[in-house]
């Protein structure tokens, strides 16, 4: 299991907050107050690495239960009822059991993190996410010894998500994780953006952040939790095998059939804005590269 990540800044690191949403400082993480510092060591040497705005990070996404164009879910995920919400976590747990998200929350430490954010669709952002680990959740819950993967599944409601009456994709969204990436310490759940409540087009009130892997897996509104022994089912990998593979890491040296993965377009940049190298495992390279010791990345991509 992963050692977890020190945070090495001090309250000397601190951007102001109002300089932080002004984008007027060049960002390289948060410290003090329970919040920490998150960039990667590679990203955060780079040049121009500083948070998307507000606006960007709401208003161009992909949520396909509310429509496949990058706009549809700022317009039409308002449906969204998340008030009150119950996440089921079963399987190989020792207390499973039907949560409200207020009740998890008591029970977390949420705070600040900047991560890098890679779309397969070779575009990307820089999103100051509210949240807490994965793993601490997963330890209060108890994970059973024979646990090897979490298995994730997105809320159905038809009649407040009018994407789901297309057959893009075989309903409800699902994901997984290995159990020592769930447990990696940077493998966080979010419940806001910029230290406010999480909108609904991006994953209210709680969505999977895994920052090294493209962010389709990082699946939205989350409602199950589930430790299982066998890999599961996630739903690009099962819609399309050939173009999406299970661990979906952060690879510039394997390319979509379609398209190369070498460079991405940063959201907010300029329409003519020079692409920028992608970097291996979104530049998380140093933190997570051990978990794939040995495998064939070409092989499980």
């Amino acid at each position: 299991m992963a050692h977890r990540w020190k945070n090495t800044l001090t309250a000397q690191d601190v951007t102001p907050y109002s300089a932080f949403l002004n984008r007027r400082q060049l960002m390289t993480g948060l410290a003090a107050g329970g919040i920490a510092g998150a960039l990667p060591r590679s990203a955060a040497a780079q040049n121009s690495l500083e948070p998307n705005t507000f606006e960007e990070i709401t208003n161009y996404c992909n949520y396909y239960e509310f429509g496949t164009g990058k706009e549809d879910p700022a317009r039409n995920a308002h449906r969204l009822t998340i008030d009150p919400w119950t996440v089921r976590i079963d399987g190989l747990v020792d207390k499973p059991g039907d949560y409200s998200f207020a009740d998890i929350l008591s029970q977390m430490t949420v705070e600040e993190r900047i991560y890098r954010f890679r779309c397969v669709e070779a575009w990307s952002m820089v999103i100051p996410w509210n949240g807490f680990e994965l793993a601490d959740l997963l330890n209060w819950v108890g994970v059973q010894s024979n646990a090897k993967y979490v298995a994730f599944e997105t809320a159905l409601r038809p009649d407040e998500m009018p994407g789901v009456s297309s057959r893009v994709l075989d309903w409800p969204y699902v994901e997984g994780l290995r159990i020592d990436e769930a447990m990696h310490p940077l493998t966080m759940m979010a419940t806001g953006i910029y230290g406010k409540d999480i909108p609904k087009q991006n994953g209210a009130p709680m969505r999977l952040v895994v920052p090294w892997k493209y962010g389709f897996k990082s699946i939205k509104s989350v409602v199950r939790i589930s430790l299982v022994e066998e890999e599961p089912p996630a739903s690009w990998n099962v819609a399309n095998p050939r173009e999406y593979g299970f661990y979906s890491n952060v690879n510039p040296e394997v390319d979509h059939p379609r398209w190369s993965q070498a460079t991405e377009r940063r959201i907010g940049s300029g329409l003519f804005a020079k692409r920028e190298p992608t970097l291996m495992f979104n530049g998380y390279e140093e933190e997570v590269a051990g978990l794939y010791d040995g495998m064939d990345l070409r092989t499980f991509f």
